[in-house]
């Protein structure tokens, strides 16, 4: 909920998106024209290899409103977007990506939104997802609904990271120091009031996925290990199945023995092995996931390595920002 003047802070994390970036741009400067109040447009370059932060410097030169952060390295979607929430000032912080997938042009109904409803965030949520494959749109609707079923805590279907939020919200969101950040699902954590957006998701407006498949099954491994303990206790049900199929297979050959018929041959008892070993690498490799997150978690890294900056962002809410970034402990290693 909104309880201070209005003011509003965009954040785009980007890779590699120059012929993008130019479009978003120019079309989210358009919108927040618009809206007559303070704004700032944070635009985090998560380690591009092409001209993304010379056109990132170029655009932060000519309007000092837009805010450019450069990562030392390529950290992630979700690190690069945690990177720009750190940064913000505005009361209200817009999560948007720079392919044009999620139009700029909705902000003004979500702020609407946000303000008519007293809402602490508004998400949006996908009817359609034009110029998506249909293997993407299976595989995006079956994460959803297993993390659904998974989670701990109540993670809306088919909703990404394009969402309004508060300050407030912002703010516990920098301090949350955890590693393997699934972004939208920590804002469901935050709890408040959150309301959905319906819209139709459009084709990118140029260029390529940095999703491809390694990235979004690593992606859901962070999610689902992030919000649940199921698979542990599912490790747990496995396991305690497991021994009672030992124990009938080991009364069958027992009463094969005593009955003086054949125990079946080295067939049946290799299947039965190799079925024990795979359930036991299986339950080892979902115990793995989670002590990995322990020990990295550990090390008290920071989240991010920033390079550098350009621009200013706005002029206002200095309070807010300096709150932000001391509630984010070693959130950022700057040159």
């Amino acid at each position: 909920m909104i309880t201070e003047p209005l003011s509003l802070s965009v954040v785009s994390p980007c890779f590699s998106e120059e012929q993008v970036l130019p479009e978003f741009l120019r079309r989210t400067r358009a919108v927040c024209d618009s809206l007559d109040l303070p704004y700032e447009i944070v635009i985090v370059d998560d380690g591009s290899g092409d001209r993304t932060w010379s056109i990132i410097s170029e655009a932060a030169a000519a309007d000092p409103r837009i805010l450019g952060m450069r990562l030392r390295r390529n950290h992630g979607h979700q690190l690069a977007l945690s990177a720009g929430i750190a940064a913000t000032k505005g009361a209200m912080v817009l999560l948007i990506d720079s392919d044009l997938q999620d139009p700029p042009e909705l902000l003004p109904a979500m702020i609407e939104r946000l303000c008519v409803e007293g809402a602490d965030v508004v998400y949006g949520q996908r009817r359609r997802r034009a110029g998506d494959s249909l293997f993407k749109r299976a595989t995006a609707a079956a994460f959803y609904r297993l993390i659904d079923l998974l989670s701990d805590v109540p993670i809306p279907r088919d909703t990404g990271d394009f969402r309004l939020i508060s300050r407030e919200v912002a703010d516990l969101l920098c301090r949350m120091p955890e590693r393997h950040r699934f972004v939208r699902g920590m804002i469901a954590w935050v709890g408040g009031r959150q309301v959905p957006f319906p819209y139709d998701r459009c084709p990118r407006g140029a260029g390529s996925t940095k999703y491809p498949l390694r990235r979004m099954v690593r992606f859901a491994v962070d999610a689902i290990t992030g919000f649940s303990r199921r698979p542990l206790q599912a490790a747990t049900l496995f396991g305690i199945a497991a021994v009672f199929f030992s124990i009938a297979l080991a009364l069958y050959s027992l009463l094969g023995w005593v009955s003086g018929v054949a125990v079946p041959g080295w067939t049946s008892l290799m299947s039965a092995v190799g079925f024990l070993s795979a359930l036991q690498f299986l339950m080892l490799g979902m115990l793995g996931e989670y002590l990995g997150r322990l020990y990295e978690e550990s090390q008290g890294r920071p989240l991010f390595l920033e390079a550098g900056r350009v621009g200013s962002g706005l002029a206002i809410g200095e309070r807010t920002r300096v709150r932000s970034e001391r509630e984010l402990p070693h959130a950022a290693i700057r040159d």
